[in-house]
């Protein structure tokens, strides 16, 4: 895993980096809070991953899913979350199929059903398992976040490379429905999805873009920040960039008629980098209850 030379365009770099700080509403009844902070660090220290997730994750990748139903922002109402659940309806890149510990992306019922009947060709019977590029679960298309969470020194390493096979697939998918309508080009060096790695004291976020060859935070809230700005600033242009493109789709596609490789959904993966991790930012929490640069 390693980060293009050409990197990412700088406008997309100056807006997610803006995200490291995005101010928000934090609550202060919670295991972060000042009083208990150095404390919950120290609980969790030898225990399992089970328990980094249920104290540690919701504190680092909040779900958008009790936004929505617990605070009512209906904004986030196009979105749909898994956990731990295999990406049986995603085509697969390697012999074995992404589970993140969370991931999220767009409901099947975010989208109208013109834009539906312009994706059917291509999803075919998702229910039966037929796969493809464009969703992850039964439920969930466009995944663009990804969580791993891991315990032991070499853990996050392991974290980042389960993260880049999921979001690899998670950008190729944005990546063939915009070659689809020719216009690929607008993804080139755009950061298309997130993931998270951490443990019990560390957090590495890292966007996923990619690279098409023509020719061939200083507070333990960051993490928190930068995922509820991913929700309501990045998520819903990223909605409305995708629909776009679904709806360049011809509504009467025939996949007997017109194969894959004709529409260049099947081009060969030596043409571009699909998935290029750009390191966002790495906080780490020491038992002080500071955070300091990692």
């Amino acid at each position: 895993m390693e980060e293009s030379d050409l990197g990412i365009s700088k406008d997309s770099k100056n807006t997610y980096l803006s995200f490291l700080s995005s101010d928000q509403i934090i609550s202060d009844n919670t295991l972060f809070h000042n009083n208990v902070f150095k404390q919950t660090c120290q609980r969790v220290e030898d225990r399992n991953e089970a328990r980094v997730i249920r104290d540690i994750t919701p504190l680092i990748v909040p779900s958008a899913e009790i936004f929505l139903y617990i605070y009512g922002d209906q904004s986030l109402n196009i979105l749909v979350e898994s956990t731990e659940e295999g990406w049986n309806n995603s085509m697969p890149l390697t012999g074995t199929r992404p589970q993140p510990d969370f991931s999220i992306g767009f409901r099947r019922e975010s989208f109208t059903e013109d834009q539906l009947l312009r994706l059917s060709s291509f999803i075919g019977d998702f229910i039966a398992g037929d796969v493809s590029y464009f969703m992850a679960t039964y439920s969930m298309y466009f995944p663009f976040l990804t969580c791993e969470v891991k315990c032991g020194a070499t853990g996050l390493d392991v974290a980042d490379r389960q993260n880049a096979h999921s979001m690899t697939l998670a950008v190729r998918a944005v990546v063939e429905l915009f070659r689809a309508v020719k216009r690929e080009k607008e993804v080139h060096q755009q950061i298309l999805g997130f993931s998270v790695s951490h443990d019990h004291r560390s957090v590495r976020i890292y966007g996923h873009y990619p690279v098409i060859d023509e020719k061939t935070a200083n507070t333990r809230w960051t993490a928190y920040r930068f995922t509820k700005s991913t929700y309501k600033v990045w998520m819903p242009n990223h909605f409305k960039r995708i629909c776009s493109a679904i709806d360049q789709l011809p509504s009467d596609w025939n996949l007997d008629d017109v194969s894959l490789a004709e529409t260049g959904l099947l081009q060969s993966f030596q043409s571009h980098h699909l998935s290029q991790p750009a390191r966002l930012d790495s906080i780490s929490a020491s038992f002080d209850g500071e955070l300091s640069d990692a």
